[in-house]
């Protein structure tokens, strides 16, 4: 299977003009800090800076209440110190969760261009062929 990809692959790059190469490049795959970067890009970049500054919030009051919980030796102080830690961690996961969401719908969207390129590229070689027959 990887051979086959990597030969379509190829016949696509040797169809392209040199700009249409670079923009088929940037959509390949991308590794995990370059995920992680295409967070902070595009339309949504205000709302991933947010929840990441939030998480970073949250974490910092998850171990504060942490370190408070273990240094106490009230039960009613334990439970509530505990509880507060409980649920920061659970909003840290939350907001976690958001941004593999978040790089998924960006690597499924960069699939959907490079798949709209080559439906373009079958498209035009379609239209060449059907003219040099005669448009039959």
């Amino acid at each position: 299977m990887k051979t086959e990809k990597e030969e379509i692959d190829r016949l696509i790059e040797q169809a392209l003009t040199e700009e249409e190469a670079k923009f088929y490049h940037k959509l390949d795959e991308q590794s995990l800090p370059e995920m992680v970067g295409g967070l902070f890009t595009g339309k949504m970049k205000w709302l991933n800076v947010l929840t990441m500054f939030m998480q970073i919030l949250w974490f910092i009051c998850a171990v504060y209440f942490a370190i408070r919980f273990f240094n106490t030796t009230d039960v009613a102080e334990m439970l509530k110190f505990g509880a507060i830690a409980f649920f920061s961690i659970m909003a840290v996961g939350m907001l976690k969760l958001f941004h593999w969401m978040e790089m998924n719908k960006n690597v499924l969207i960069r699939e959907i261009k490079r798949m709209e390129l080559q439906v373009s590229l079958l498209a035009g070689k379609l239209k060449e062929k059907s003219d040099q027959t005669g448009g039959n």
